[in-house]
């Protein structure tokens, strides 16, 4: 990231210096107002050790607020998605930018008080540092060491303050709170496919073509039927043609993503990437990337994140599958459209932030696919308001942005109580959930929510080990507000937030897409392929299919949602049950092959034991359903 030293003006500084300070023998304290969002989500909880050595140090992150206001470049950006009349990288620059007296005043409080200031290149954030005594001083805080969720870290003990002066230029402030903030991949996949891993082969190549009845199993296990009914084994794994052939069927001949670039960002990148994509897609019934047709935007270099100073959250190897993922899943549905992929060079917030600054201002892509959030409500507060103006500058120059929903459902099971993932929840973004769907020589022929109970076998029969094991992520946002077009689709929000999925696409996985990977197998590195399936899968799906849209339209779409609420007729509205209770699932024990033997498990669909309920029209399970040709060509 550029950053450029500050000139701050003399003129400038002393004028603020009267401002905050006054003049003459006596001086009083500034008036101040509270930052946004800079209490500790987890103060409730922690544990004070006692106040911080005043010497210690201190790195902050101070996001400065749009010219004319966060309230205005809404109104731009919902403007420009309905007239489809966009601004350049430049002309948002100089729109929108903090001004050069905006950072000059903020810089000139924060080194009053000892800090030292750099801002980045276009004003977004000012990068400060120092130590704990300026900080406190600056920011009217008293910074202490805590413990909080097996942490040690150091935080302020109430909200943060700034000046009269200097307040409204601020919307976050990031880093007094030392509490490392990373996001996860939104896959589900038996073990990390670096480490290797093999699916049996006792699975359906068509959904429900291979069943106990017809298909005998590999070790004379004889599988016993479930509520009364014979399942069927689950699908080896989608294929792009599968998948392009059933979800677009009916689309005009030559909608293929051609002149169209969707983006993808993940935490690093992996080094077989290429490669991987060309042999699946050549191995699969489609066309390799064409010269140039897939490309990268990395980091510098990446670093690892070790937030709980026991293991690394940060696990580069853990991303490259999902990277594999969705770029194999965005061309399996835009077989011509352009890939670019920006890495983040960790998995924090802000290094993932700082994908879409490069985003942006590259203004190549149309639309974004992001496979990764935060668990729960519990996003760092101070950086709401950060992301909101990433995704709004997106939307001012025609970018549309998705991301995946999560795969714990309503998070009861994981975090105690009902929560939507974040960034999925923000409203300036479409949120992806996930369907359980079956997919047959005649197309999607079952589909319902992918809500998961695991049944293993005992005395002869199938029993449940795992009540709650995975599933699409939905329900209702406690810290994202009800935005305007849902309240006037009329969705019932009960506690008034965001409320989430938008839209969903296949994501179970045991239904879920075969994907092609160079993996570490006990033999060495070696290309394998394997199923997998979360909303991971899910939002590039839906990126890939928007693609062919955008290029049916002549041009980006910015905000997305707003066009979804007003008419949804090109979903399948997801109402029930599907085609059966579950499927039959085959795994070797060891991951890799059938030394140790085979486990036979049922994956059921549309499990009733979550908050998250299917129905007519929009609901928190699959938002208003999955995308069909007639997406295509709706309002634009």
């Amino acid at each position: 990231m550029r950053k450029k030293a500050l000139g701050v003006s003399l003129v400038a500084v002393a004028a603020l210096v009267a401002a905050l300070t006054g003049t003459g023998a006596a001086t009083a304290a500034p008036a101040s107002k509270p930052i946004p969002n800079s209490t500790p989500g987890w103060l409730n909880h922690g544990k004070n050790l006692g106040a911080a050595s005043p010497n210690g140090p201190v790195d902050v992150r101070v996001y400065l607020a749009p010219n004319g206001g966060l309230d205005a470049l809404k109104a731009a950006a919902t403007s420009a998605s309905k007239t489809h009349h966009y601004l350049t990288p430049a002309q948002y620059h100089a729109k929108f930018d903090a001004t050069a007296s905006t950072v000059s005043a903020v810089s000139g409080w924060l080194t009053g008080a000892g800090l030292k200031v750099s801002a980045e290149a276009n004003n977004r954030y000012l990068d400060v540092s120092g130590s704990v005594g300026a900080a406190n001083k600056a920011f009217g805080v008293t910074l202490s060491n805590f413990t909080h969720d097996g942490l040690s870290v150091q935080a302020p003990t109430g909200a943060a303050s700034a000046p009269d002066a200097v307040a409204a230029s601020i919307i976050a402030v990031a880093g007094l709170d030392t509490t490392v903030n990373t996001v996860e991949p939104q896959t589900q996949k038996p073990s990390p496919p670096s480490a290797g891993f093999r699916n049996a082969q006792v699975c359906s190549h068509w959904y429900g073509d291979s069943t106990p009845a017809n298909t005998p199993t590999p070790d004379g296990t004889v599988l016993p039927q479930f509520n009364g009914a014979t399942l069927p084994f689950a699908p080896c794994g989608y294929t792009g043609p599968q998948l392009r052939n059933s979800y677009e069927a009916g689309a005009a001949a030559g909608l293929n993503g051609s002149g169209v670039t969707v983006a993808i960002t993940d935490a690093y990148a992996s080094p077989t990437i290429e490669s991987d994509a060309n042999r699946y897609a050549t191995d699969n019934g489609d066309k390799a990337f064409t010269a140039g047709q897939y490309s990268q935007n990395l980091p510098g270099s990446f670093i690892q994140v070790n937030a709980t100073k026991s293991a690394h959250q940060c696990d580069a190897s853990g991303w490259y599958g999902e990277q594999t993922l969705d770029v194999e899943a965005v061309h399996a549905m835009a077989p011509a459209a352009n890939i670019r992929y920006y890495a983040g060079k960790s998995c924090e917030d802000k290094d993932l932030l700082d994908t879409f600054t490069r985003i942006n201002d590259e203004n190549i892509a149309n639309i974004v696919t992001n496979s990764w959030g935060g668990a729960g409500d519990a996003v760092p507060p101070t950086l709401l308001q950060a992301y909101d103006v990433a995704f709004l500058q997106g939307a001012v120059q025609g970018i549309s942005y998705v991301f995946s929903t999560g795969d714990n459902g309503d998070e009861v099971t994981r975090l105690g109580t009902p929560q939507t993932d974040f960034p999925a929840s923000d409203p300036y973004v479409t949120g992806v959930g996930g369907t359980s769907t079956a997919i047959t020589q005649a197309g999607v022929t079952g589909e319902t929510g992918w809500q998961t109970t695991k049944y293993g076998l005992s005395g002869g029969a199938w029993k449940v080990t795992v009540p709650f094991l995975y599933g699409g992520g939905g329900g209702y946002s406690s810290n994202v507000p009800e935005p305007d077009y849902q309240v006037a689709a009329g969705i019932q929000s009960p506690n008034g937030g965001r409320a989430l999925p938008d839209v969903s696409m296949d994501g179970d996985p045991t239904t879920g897409m075969l994907i092609g990977q160079t993996q570490s197998f006990p033999g060495g590195a070696a290309y394998g392929t394997f199923r997998i399936g979360g909303t991971s899968l899910s939002s590039p799906l839906f990126a890939g299919m928007t693609a062919l849209k955008i290029q049916a339209s002549g041009h980006g779409l910015g905000l997305l949602n707003p066009l979804i609420y007003s008419d949804h007729s090109g979903f399948h509205d997801v109402t029930g049950a599907g085609i059966d209770a579950g499927n039959i699932r085959v795994d070797f024990v060891n991951g890799l092959d059938a030394t140790n033997g085979y486990v036979y498990t049922v994956r059921s669909f549309n499990t009733a034991n979550t908050t998250l309920k299917v129905g007519t029209g929009w609901d928190s399970e699959t938002g208003w359903g999955s995308a069909r040709a007639g997406w295509l060509t709706a309002v634009q």
